[in-house]
């Protein structure tokens, strides 16, 4: 069984249908659906990238890539576990083997554009665990809350997290989780807005060190202070660390939490193997640090590429995935956890 969660749409407009007919859901604009029927996944990737968000922004290869996928996950899903965070609730359903519908759809956006939603369906949705206790997002362990809810369309869960999702559901102990001490490490707070309590994530951690990190290296290779270096233009469109994060923060949503490269999950920092932690990339190495020209990958990934390019070495990550060999083992030493049963 895999387990994901997921929204419907931007901005989740879909649920409210999702939730009536018994489904999950995803969409295509009309022209990206017709080139998804005919499998022509490079010229699917050619249209998205030529086409903005609507905040303006054009999306870079690796999300485009990944887009290509998301309708086929959703229509074959069978059996499968699935989340959804709706505001302070948690939601939860099983796919079920019954064929997928296909609808247009005109988006609930200025802009109206005509879509092509997907409905698969699924048991009807319940907010409860199988023992009939209310989920509610706040209830939820901060470390918890960091994967059980994503901005992008859908993320699959890794096997821990997914054999936590279950323990949640079938309202088992979770105290072989909550007790680890990266787990504890999740309940350092920092003042928010207005005096409000923040939990400072460790893909908060990630967010502000790649920020610094872009800053501090361009300095560094130039041997100039920041305010010299903004006038070079090495650094373009943002002013400081603090106004490149919700960009990198949109990056990471976008790719899901994976690496835009190998396609494997982050930890994220204060957790795991450090090689797999988010580290910031420019596409075209010899390019700026601006928009349209980052991507997020593991560190290690980040290491081994170097100041080589981007296409080239996709090329020979792809050769080593044909192998069988898509990464080296991590530098875990804890033993796999056996997966508690579902039901």
């Amino acid at each position: 069984m895999r387990v994901y969660i997921a929204n419907f749409g931007e901005g989740n407009y879909e649920w409210p249908a999702c939730k009536e007919r018994g489904t999950i859901a995803t969409m295509n604009d009309l022209a990206a659906h017709v080139l998804w029927e005919a499998g022509d996944r490079e010229s699917f990737i050619t249209q998205a990238m030529g086409r903005k968000h609507r905040r303006g922004s054009y999306p870079i290869r690796p999300v485009a890539s990944r887009w290509f996928n998301l309708m086929s996950i959703i229509a074959t899903s069978e059996g499968d576990l699935w989340f959804h965070r709706a505001k302070d609730e948690l939601w939860w359903t099983v796919s079920r083997p019954d064929p997928p519908s296909f609808e247009e759809k005109t988006e609930p956006f200025p802009d109206k554009q005509k879509v092509v939603v997907c409905h698969k369906p699924c048991d009807p949705w319940s907010d409860r665990t199988r023992g009939g206790r209310l989920l509610k997002w706040d209830a939820l362990h901060p470390r918890a809350r960091e994967f059980m809810f994503t901005e992008g369309t859908l993320q699959q869960l890794s096997a821990d997290n997914a054999d936590y999702a279950i323990a949640l559901l079938n309202g088992d102990d979770l105290s072989q989780w909550e007790n680890r001490p990266d787990w504890k490490s999740k309940t350092v707070v920092r003042p928010g807005k207005g005096g409000a309590v923040k939990i400072f994530s460790g893909r908060d951690k990630a967010i502000e060190r790649m920020a610094k990190q872009a800053f501090d290296t361009v300095a560094g290779a130039n041997g100039q202070q920041v305010l010299r270096m903004m006038k070079e233009k090495n650094v373009v469109g943002f002013a400081d660390p603090a106004s490149m994060e919700p960009y990198l923060r949109m990056l990471l949503d976008e790719q899901e939490d994976l690496c835009a490269i190998t396609d494997m999950k982050f930890e994220m920092d204060g957790e795991g193997d450090p090689e797999m932690r988010p580290s910031l990339d420019r596409i075209d190495s010899g390019g700026h640090y601006e928009e349209g020209n980052l991507q997020v990958v593991c560190k290690f990934v980040n290491r081994w590429k170097g100041n080589g390019n981007d296409e080239e070495f996709r090329r020979l990550v792809g050769i080593v995935r044909s192998l069988g060999a898509v990464a080296p083992p991590t530098l875990r030493k804890t033993q796999p956890q056996k997966r508690p049963p579902l039901g």
